[in-house]
């Protein structure tokens, strides 16, 4: 009776699978591009009559807000800043006054994912989200209702 040379072996997949029995093991935290991605998702998600002036919106993904900034703002720990509006809320616009750059949405990656992180209970995708549409209701002028009507995490 020969033996069979492949006894007692696994094949890649399976061994894989008992040394990682999470799937975790090389995954990377999401990058910049990852996190830029989800909030164009949510672009593509708002009511009809925003997502043109929505889209014109300057997007920026860094890992933390400048310190020049934090600074201006009185905060402290830079992990307290998940995102930003820059630019004029169209509530306040006027032909008199020219905007010197484009009107933007700031998204702290860093910031975000330590947010993702000590949740434990929440979609990176819905977090990101979530914080689009507060920066946007920035720029719309949104009010809670209207926000409510948008982001179901709206308290």
């Amino acid at each position: 009776m020969d033996a069979d040379p492949t006894a007692g072996q696994t094949d890649d997949a399976e061994a894989d699978a008992v040394a990682d029995p999470t799937g975790w093991a090389e995954v990377a935290a999401p990058d910049a591009e990852v996190i830029t991605q989800l909030a164009r998702a949510t672009l593509a998600t708002l009511p009809a009559p925003y997502q043109a002036a929505a889209a014109e919106l300057a997007l920026r993904v860094v890992d933390f807000a400048p310190d020049d900034l934090l600074d201006e703002l009185g905060i402290e720990d830079a992990y307290d800043l998940s995102g930003l509006y820059s630019g004029i809320p169209l509530t306040e616009r006027s032909v008199a006054a020219q905007p010197q750059q484009p009107d933007a949405i700031w998204l702290f990656r860093r910031a975000i994912l330590d947010e993702w992180a000590a949740r434990g209970d929440v979609a990176l995708g819905d977090l990101v989200a979530n914080v689009m549409v507060h920066e946007l209701a920035h720029h719309f002028g949104w009010t809670d209702t209207q926000i409510a009507a948008i982001d179901r995490w709206w308290e």
